[in-house]
């Protein structure tokens, strides 16, 4: 799915927002729970939304009240052997960048199209990779700038897994090429990865390497950067003295000229998690202006260990939101999760994610698995009957000096079987307050909740959403806001997906 992560955080106004109405769009007799969709964003008043059904390609648009006013097919997009689609909007313009293999090369093409969805240009070929199988998951992966003054696509290379070739293109927002660089990474290590990738607002690419030993804690790390005009990797060694990291996240802070790199660290491997290691990059003068950790202490850990004992109150937990403010803190939220079945309970040292960045048996290319919004959904667990959790949320605020200001966690208690399309939640910034949307089953209903997070940490549960009807469940994990105060986020109708405007007046 499309990164969520938000950019600024609140504006500091004493007032209580509620949401104010969800409106649905008609369920259309094709667009079957089998459907691959994706949220593509608010263009003037209008509303566009990508679907897939049955290797066909649309482009729907909906009115302020979800009313469907266009369906437009793209026939250019190939029937089959579409691999990946990535959507891009600006206030006049989308781009569309897509992936599909012919014969044995996989070729990455764009086309812009105008506020209704329609192609303004023929497509433009912007790379190719000759490869020597079908290639079942995406090749390269595409990266916007925050501002959307610049598009990056890079594609990892691992048939050499001692020297992995990584190759980038910058573009413009306009689709001139700034740079193109083929670089080598060395892997020096049997189990080392790449994490997760970001660009900051000059184009630079950041991202983490690390080493875990057999799926274990990470014992060596270092943030990643490749300057935009530059062919080298600057690296930076992570300080781990007597700990050990578990999944790294980053998150881009264009504002204060900021990387925040994140993990939850232990302090004996394969133990119980201790606190949070954090390192804050100051990209002005090419050092770190914060590294340290923070402890969670007992109180926190009470709040937030669900039926865990206290010791093992976090080992559930994944970082899911780093959120910058403008004093150069930043608000860390991270949610519980694991899966039961009937033959074992799998838990974090299984590993599930491991690296983000994972590689097919006959896929000589990594891809990763936070960027891709085209297969998304997990589509049941096969044979085994698998019930899936998502439990409470904890929200860390750690001032521009590492310290803790507030910390508060939100109760909640989800599973599934078979399927999480209706756990999770997504995070809404309204300006004033971040709001935490989610499902909660009531009276034998799933009802999506809004619990609201005030500047000071404060939570409160707001009222019934209006228009709240029976008979749609949202997947709000999956949903996108498209501007200030409006987030789309998709449902399910009996048999079918919808789509559902929730309006923050």
């Amino acid at each position: 799915m499309k990164t969520i992560f938000l950019q600024s955080i609140f504006l500091f106004a004493a007032q209580a927002l509620h949401a104010q109405q969800i409106v649905y769009s008609e369920p259309d007799r094709d667009d079957s729970r089998r459907m691959i969709f994706e949220v593509i964003g608010k263009m003037g008043n209008n509303f566009l939304v990508y679907k897939n059904i049955r290797s066909d390609n649309f482009i729907c648009v909906y009115d302020n009240n979800m009313k469907l006013i266009q369906k437009t097919k793209h026939e250019y997009l190939p029937d089959e052997r579409l691999i990946n689609v990535d959507f891009f909007p600006y206030t006049d313009h989308i781009y569309m960048i897509y992936q599909y293999q012919k014969r044995n090369i996989v070729h990455c093409a764009a086309v812009k199209l105008d506020p209704m969805g329609k192609k303004m240009t023929d497509p433009v070929e912007l790379d190719t990779s000759q490869i020597g199988f079908s290639a079942n998951n995406k090749i390269y992966t595409v990266l916007s700038t925050e501002d959307k003054k610049k598009i990056i696509i890079f594609k990892i290379n691992s048939r050499d897994k001692q020297k992995f070739l990584i190759s980038t293109k910058l573009y413009t927002d306009n689709l001139d090429l700034l740079k193109s660089s083929r670089l080598v990474m060395p892997m020096d290590e049997r189990n080392d990865y790449l994490g997760e990738f970001t660009t900051d607002n000059d184009g630079n690419l950041v991202f983490s390497k690390y080493y875990r030993n057999s799926n274990e804690n990470i014992t060596k790390a270092y943030l990643v950067i490749k300057k935009a005009m530059e062919d080298s990797f600057y690296y930076y060694k992570i300080n781990l003295d007597k700990i050990y990291l578990d999944d790294v996240r980053i998150r881009v802070d264009n504002g204060n000229n900021k990387y925040y790199l994140n993990a939850f660290y232990y302090k004996q491997k394969r133990g119980n998690i201790d606190g949070l290691y954090f390192l804050v990059w100051d990209k002005t003068t090419s050092s770190p202006s914060l590294e340290n950790t923070h402890t969670f202490n007992e109180d926190l850990r009470s709040e937030a260990k669900g039926e865990s004992n206290i010791k093992m109150a976090f080992n559930d937990y994944f970082i899911r939101n780093v959120i910058p403010k403008k004093d150069g803190g930043f608000i860390l939220s991270a949610e519980a999760y694991y899966t039961t079945s009937r033959f074992n309970a799998w838990n974090r040292w299984d590993y599930m994610y491991r690296s983000p960045w994972l590689m097919n048996s006959l896929d000589y290319y990594y891809y990763s698995s936070y960027y891709n919004n085209y297969f998304w959904r997990n589509g049941g667990s096969g044979s085994q009957s698998v019930r899936y959790h998502a439990d409470n949320v904890i929200i860390i605020s750690l001032d521009k000096e590492g310290k803790l200001e507030w910390n508060n966690v939100i109760r909640k208690d989800q599973f599934d079987d078979d399927s999480d399309d209706l756990l999770s939640y997504q995070l809404m910034n309204t300006g004033g307050q971040l709001h935490f949307l989610f499902n909660l089953l009531e009276r034998r209903n799933l009802l999506l909740n809004d619990f609201a997070m005030t500047p000071d940490g404060q939570i409160s549960r707001n009222p019934t959403l209006k228009n709240l009807d029976k008979g749609y469940e949202f997947m709000p994990k999956y949903g996108k806001q498209v501007s200030a105060k409006i987030l789309i986020v998709p449902c399910y109708y009996r048999n079918y997906i919808c789509f559902g405007k929730i309006d923050f007046n």
